[in-house]
């Protein structure tokens, strides 16, 4: 069960997500140049998260990001006078525009085509080079299987810092998400492999 806080930081990122890209990088450059606040559109010299894209160019109304901003920002209380934004909440609101902005920007590329794409290679290496190279080029696993591609390199590099086949996560749940995808890429895979066995 989601927690009250986790809660609201997710449905802030998920509004985050829904605002177009150009509000998204005039938000960013209107939250560095202002003053920024929770639970009003401006009062005295600040101004919300919404308002200061709209100064910059992004020219969007979009109420839900406004709820979603003041639930994140009075999370455990009742919305009440507006008050300025604290660094803290500043860096979420900007490392969850920076990452939406990279997400959107990253290929849309799935496990399972690129496991497509390197066994049909593998597949091609092997047809030109014949049998004996198709001997050769076949590595073993620990459990003796057969397993494309370049040598087990886990042992040696185990200790070697940053070292991992995913890319960066800003977020635990993202890097959660990627792996549940992979695993279910990898169940997927051996439930075939099972299949082409028995059949």
């Amino acid at each position: 069960m989601r927690t009250p806080r986790r809660a609201t930081i997710r449905d802030l990122r998920l509004a985050i997500d829904c605002l177009p890209r150009s509000t998204r990088i005039a938000m960013l450059d209107g939250i560095r140049s202002n003053e920024i606040i929770v639970g009003a559109y401006t009062d005295g010299g600040g101004i919300c998260p919404m308002l200061a894209a709209h100064r910059a160019g992004g020219r969007t109304n979009f109420i839900s990001f406004a709820r979603a901003w003041d639930r994140f920002a009075f999370r455990d209380s009742r919305i009440g006078v507006a008050r300025r934004a604290t660094d803290r909440e500043l860096l979420i609101l900007r490392s969850h525009l920076e990452s939406s902005l990279i997400a959107e920007d990253m290929p849309d590329q799935d496990l399972a085509t690129a496991v497509a794409e390197h066994r049909e290679l593998l597949a091609r290496r092997r047809r030109r080079s014949g049998p004996a190279g198709a001997a050769s080029a076949e590595r073993k696993d620990r459990d003796g299987s057969e397993r494309p591609g370049d040598r087990d390199r886990s042992r040696e590099l185990r200790s070697r810092h940053g070292w991992a086949w995913l890319r960066v996560f800003r977020r635990y749940e993202d890097y959660e998400q990627a792996l549940e995808r992979v695993y279910a890429e990898r169940d997927a895979l051996d439930r075939r492999d099972e299949r082409e066995l028995v059949g």
